[in-house]
């Protein structure tokens, strides 16, 4: 299947995907206790209210017409209004989006950064002492839950030893939440940290078995030098699966920084979620929820497309 095909029939199904998240959107904002009305008005709100304003907003009509709707407000990036703030859902999740967006971007980064080559390393001494001891601490590091890593991070490298701050940049925009690095490197190694433990086991799985493969062995044959061999070919092959692995870990990635963001009250929007979560504030609850599917959609379809451009043989059936 030829590249334009591919990736319009991902694209398709990265749209299809997209519209079931948002029918199951619907249908979660339609279970609310008391119906959406009184999940959005709060349970403050007399009988009168809810009438008015389920003619106001369309709720009095069939689910049909209200899910084509709610999708007409979505499209002009309507998510509704949080009732404990005051503010329009979209704009709340526009001013903290970005700060979470740099947040886990970065760990992935610094995840990465250490796990492809940590996983390379290992698969070239593979059951030597080094590997078994890397293993062992890879395993701690992904079983360790995250608040847990958080903790013992403050109490150690803040509290122990002051060398940063216990609390995360407390700025509104990026230049803001920049101009304070050192405050953003514990809540960065508590998001990498299990990152950097699971992508560097599928990193030396996938060089374990490109080192066996027959190109390798030719190109020994040939007199090519070990370490050529293995950042000029099998470094490029081992990072196929990495990549498409990458692509779903985007909601483990938002997970952990709803966890982290709460832990170094970094205000972004997983520090909203939890906020909105303790308050019942469902609008904000379901419009976070929509926000991080689509991205976990969107980061799929990217990986696929990487996917296909570091290894051609990549067919559509197997993405």
């Amino acid at each position: 299947m030829s590249t334009p095909t591919f990736l319009i029939r991902r694209a398709l199904q990265a749209v299809t995907v997209i519209v079931i998240v948002t029918i199951v959107v619907f249908c979660l904002l339609h279970a609310l206790p008391g119906g959406p009305a009184r999940g959005i008005l709060g349970p403050q709100a007399t009988a009168q209210q809810i009438t008015a304003f389920e003619h106001e907003q369309g709720l009095d009509k069939p689910l049909p017409v209200q899910y084509f709707y709610y999708l007409g407000q979505l499209l002009h990036g309507d998510l509704g209004t949080s009732y404990t703030l005051n503010e329009p859902v979209s704009q709340l999740i526009a001013e903290r989006l970005p700060k979470t967006l740099l947040l886990t971007v970065l760990s992935a980064l610094v995840g990465l950064v250490f796990a492809v080559p940590l996983g390379m390393w290992q698969a070239v001494r593979r059951n030597r002492p080094a590997d078994y001891v890397i293993t062992t601490l890879s395993f701690i590091a992904y079983s360790t839950p995250v608040y847990f890593l958080g903790l013992v991070l403050v109490l150690v490298f803040s509290q122990v030893l002051p060398w940063f701050p216990a609390q995360a940049p407390q700025g509104d925009t990026l230049a803001q939440v920049f101009a304070e690095p050192r405050a953003l490197v514990l809540p960065l190694i508590a998001g990498a940290a299990s990152m950097v433990a699971v992508f560097s086991r599928y990193m030396r799985a996938a060089t374990l078995e490109n080192l066996s493969e027959d190109y390798v062995r030719t190109a020994r044959a040939g007199g090519s030098r070990s370490r050529a061999i293995l950042w000029r070919h099998v470094f490029r092959n081992s990072l196929t699966p990495v990549t498409a692995m990458l692509g779903y870990y985007v909601p483990v990635l938002f997970g952990g920084a709803l966890v982290v963001e709460q832990l170094f009250n970094y205000p972004g929007m997983g520090l909203l979620f939890w906020s909105s979560a303790q308050a019942s504030d469902y609008p904000v609850l379901l419009g976070c929820v929509l926000v991080i599917a689509v991205a976990t959609v969107v980061g799929s379809l990217l990986a696929d497309v990487v996917q296909r451009v570091i290894d051609p043989r990549v067919k559509a059936g197997r993405a």
